[in-house]
């Protein structure tokens, strides 16, 4: 009961922390004029959103740190001491975890800062980007290894002991995803509002992990506050600051409760869209010019098909929810 209480606090003042930050962070990016640059290959429509703030992605990264090591320090001193204390493996991989998270933000920070700074859609370059997250991967599994977390639940065989390929194995869920909540992080609300029944999978399967759980229901509340300003039409974009820590958060939750194959289920949203990216590609080299969507990632090709950015947010929710409930099925 008391964690219950706990849990939902945490969310609450998850966020109360993102959206009542927003007053003050949204502003400030517009007087810094951190306005984002549309692409000129995307929809035509896109070119109006030309010059809303982005970076906002510190929002919900900052509400969902604090509240999550508030509420953990309450739960573990006052009450219970599960959560940290009393299981250093899980502290461990807590701890891993957020670092991992944060650093996939600080590679979207970066890439952020030269887009704003260059005035252009540019970045990082496919090659720098690849670099740092193969580097924040493979640095992550290593840490699990040497943390003693390379036990892993697989659905159907159960339990598997990786040993040192849970290093190269990070490195690839790891790029994979970042790169996946990235690319899916194209309409007003999509990218944030897609993790939600994700995170609350993660909250219903990872008793025992009572540091995730809340660093789960901390980042549900957080992303639903920073919604109030994404929502569209959004006030506020997250950038690559947000959308790599989403990718690297649900990865660093899915591998600290032990349970990484459930992102494939869960998230199978964005690795469709990310799928859309390559098959659109590899399509146009082989029929010399041709397209297999409209545009990509397909929530674009919805888009351009005349589908709202609410309906495309409302149905792509709706089918990262069904690939929850199959992914509770799988739980360990």
């Amino acid at each position: 009961m008391v964690k219950s209480i706990l849990l939902t606090a945490c969310g609450l003042l998850a966020f109360l922390g993102a959206a009542l930050a927003g007053y003050k962070v949204v502003p400030f990016l517009h007087k810094l004029k951190f306005g984002q640059t549309i692409r000129e290959v995307g929809p035509v429509w896109h070119q109006k959103k030309q010059g809303t703030p982005t970076m906002g992605g510190i929002l919900f990264i900052a509400a969902c740190i604090i509240a999550a090591a508030a509420m953990i320090a309450v739960y573990d001193l006052g009450f219970d001491g599960d959560a940290f204390s009393a299981n250093p493996a899980s502290r461990y991989a807590l701890i891993a975890g957020a670092l991992m998270a944060l650093c996939c933000g600080g590679i979207g920070f970066l890439d952020d800062y030269i887009k704003v700074v260059k005035k252009r859609n540019l970045g990082l370059t496919v090659v720098q980007k690849l670099l740092l997250q193969f580097a924040v991967g493979g640095g992550y599994g290593l840490s699990l290894y040497l943390g003693g977390g390379s036990l892993l639940y697989v659905p159907f065989f159960g339990w598997v002991e990786f040993g040192w390929w849970i290093i190269p194995f990070c490195l690839f869920a790891v790029t994979a995803m970042i790169n996946a909540t990235n690319l899916t992080d194209g309409i007003d609300g999509l990218c944030a509002g897609i993790a939600l029944p994700i995170l609350l999978l993660f909250i219903t399967v990872s008793a025992g992990y009572s540091g995730q759980t809340f660093a789960a229901a901390a980042f549900f509340g957080a992303l639903v506050g920073f919604l109030v300003w994404n929502a569209p039409p959004a006030k506020v974009f997250m950038g690559d600051t947000g959308s790599l820590f989403i990718g690297g958060m649900l990865t660093a939750v899915a591998f600290g409760i032990r349970q990484p194959f459930l992102l494939i289920p869960a998230c199978i949203v964005y690795i469709l869209d990310m799928l859309s990216v390559v098959l659109q590609v590899a399509y146009f080299k082989l029929t010399h010019g041709k397209r297999l969507f409209k545009m990509s990632p397909v929530h674009h090709h919805f888009e351009m098909c005349g589908w709202k950015e609410r309906t495309i947010d409302g149905v792509f929710i709706g089918v990262t929810l069904l690939g929850c409930i199959s992914a509770w099925f799988l739980r360990a």
